[in-house]
């Protein structure tokens, strides 16, 4: 049961890794730091390794084979370690990313120029109706962008528009059509909620595999206390 457990875990934590890894890639504009996805790719690899500590178990487990369940414990131990680590680490980047966001935010919408699909415009557009958040503490930091400057037109990007509203130009004149929360606070909340998921991740597969540990030392233990078989001698013949 504990080793069906453990190949179900596997398969969470490779699905947690990836939607780390899809989700930071629309907010990457916004993250300069790669080294902030580390944590999700040791958990995609611990997972990828956990199917294959989980077959060692299970065939440990049927043969009774001390040394492949000492084996197990081994490397259970092992992957503990590492998801112990993985927590350290999403702790210490949840915490550098509120800096790094503020860093490279006003550079991503200097640098938005409303046609280009696959670099800043795109990342803010998406970001802006994602989020349902304006400019960067409000729909007024538009003002400041060469994008504003240039267009001449005292207007948003229509990404700041309402969704409810059909008929919004982004015209500053209209604030109330515009979304008034500015963006860097939620894409901040955002990204240190996905760190959050890697951090839990972590701990309850930890945990999981404690148990894991404790049960393969348990079968160690009865199976060093089992006496040898001995031969039942009945009126001289072996029973």
């Amino acid at each position: 049961v504990f080793l069906c457990v453990l190949q179900a875990a596997a398969g969470i934590l490779c699905y947690v890794g990836a939607y780390v890894f899809i989700t930071y890639d629309d907010y990457d504009h916004f993250f300069e730091d790669v080294y902030t996805l580390i944590p999700a790719v040791i958990i995609i690899a611990v997972g990828t390794l956990l199917f294959i500590i989980g077959l060692i178990g299970c065939c440990a487990t049927i043969r009774e084979s001390r040394c492949g369940l000492a084996t197990f414990v081994i490397i259970l131990l092992l992957v503990f370690i590492t998801e112990v680590v993985v927590v350290v680490l999403g702790y210490i980047y949840r915490a550098k990313v509120e800096d790094e966001v503020d860093h490279s935010i006003r550079k991503v919408y200097n640098g938005y120029n409303g046609t280009n699909p696959d670099a800043a415009s795109r990342a803010i557009d998406y970001v802006q109706r994602q989020l349902r958040c304006c400019g960067i503490h409000n729909y007024s930091d538009w003002e400041n962008t060469v994008w504003f400057k240039q267009t001449k037109n005292n207007s948003v990007p229509l990404s700041c528009c309402k969704a409810a509203l059909s008929n919004c130009t982004g015209s500053l004149t209209r604030p109330m059509d515009l979304y008034s929360e500015g963006c860097e606070a939620l894409v901040v909340k955002k990204l240190q909620e996905i760190m959050m998921y890697v951090i839990w991740a972590a701990l309850a597969f930890a945990a999981i595999q404690l148990l894991g540990m404790l049960c393969a030392c348990i079968v160690l233990c009865r199976r060093s206390r089992d006496p040898a078989y001995e031969l039942l001698i009945t009126g001289g013949t072996y029973a």
